[in-house]
């Protein structure tokens, strides 16, 4: 059932953002987040109520995004062409929910999904590794300024463009990278515990506030079809990212949790393969925005000498 709930309100959330609305809206969230630790941090070590204790605990999980993305200039140059489209919008592609797509591990990419494994090097911090697997589509029929030329026989699209209003219809120009996005990070985040419950000497409960930090590659599945021609699909190392996020923690008996998360930050993708000509190549970078929820369990590997 909490699968079926957080699948649907993912696949009807809708929000858009400009690139200077998400730096705004990260750097307040983590002022809040920074200005409670600063805040409170004494208190809580006073009284003893971080009673948490994550080092050298392990975590792994698993989960869904939607994401949202700023207008982006798009530049494709071949052989027989040299575009730069202006300001084009792109929206993500979630998965309608299906109990036998999402939870089923050989169509894992067919939804947007998280998955990370990490390690606590501290009560505080976590170093860890994964994907945001998201996925990116060009609207279809919306009109965008073009500057550039095309010159490929038999094209009814050849000629000169100088701010040319052009209308992306599907015999003309079709861009996605959805088998997908593929932003393959390294994060560091910061753990703040606020709260802990405990039943009959029992921890049950944990709630943490999260902020962190992160980088890493693209290795979009960029799919194209350029004035009716076939279908390129094929992975290829595109560029890099960075980002930023905030989020909170549900931890139950000690061992299994659930996370939402808000993450922001920069994608640029100067080297994407669009084409079966090998020279072809497109650039493109865009701000994004991401809302994850998650769900996995932390365990600590025994120490034999113990």
């Amino acid at each position: 059932m909490i699968f079926i709930i957080i699948t649907n309100f993912l696949n009807n959330l809708t929000f858009h953002f400009s690139q200077h609305e998400v730096i705004r809206l990260l750097f307040f969230c983590l002022l809040g987040v920074l200005s409670f630790n600063t805040a409170k941090a004494q208190d809580i070590l006073n009284n003893d109520f971080n009673t948490v204790n994550n080092k050298g605990k392990f975590f792994v999980f698993w989960g869904w995004n939607r994401a949202d993305y700023s207008k982006s200039d798009i530049h494709f140059k071949g052989v027989d062409h040299d575009l730069l489209f202006d300001k084009v919008i792109a929206t993500d592609a979630p998965t309608p929910w299906d109990a036998s797509i999402y939870l089923n591990p050989a169509l894992i990419t067919i939804p947007q999904t998280n998955f990370k494994i990490g390690y606590f090097i501290n009560d505080h911090y976590n170093l860890s590794f994964g994907v945001d697997h998201m996925k990116y589509v060009v609207v279809q029929n919306q009109e965008v300024l073009t500057t550039g030329y095309i010159d490929r026989e038999g094209s009814n699209f050849n000629g000169l463009y100088d701010n040319t209003p052009m209308v992306l219809t599907e015999d003309f120009l079709m861009f996605e990278h959805t088998d997908g996005l593929n932003y393959i990070n390294i994060e560091l985040t910061r753990f703040d515990n606020i709260l802990v419950w405990f039943h009959k000497g029992q921890k049950n409960l944990e709630i943490n506030l999260l902020e962190g930090v992160g980088i890493g590659a693209l290795l979009p599945k960029t799919k194209m079809i350029f004035m009716e021609g076939k279908w390129y699909d094929d992975f290829h190392l595109s560029g890099f990212g960075l980002n930023l996020k905030v989020g909170l923690n549900i931890t139950f008996f000690k061992y299994f949790f659930i996370q939402g998360e808000l993450k922001g930050g920069y994608i640029n993708m100067p080297d994407i393969r669009y084409s079966f000509v090998e020279v072809e190549r497109a650039t493109q970078s865009f701000m994004f925005t991401e809302i994850d929820f998650l769900f996995g369990v932390k365990f600590k590997i025994a120490n034999k000498n113990k």
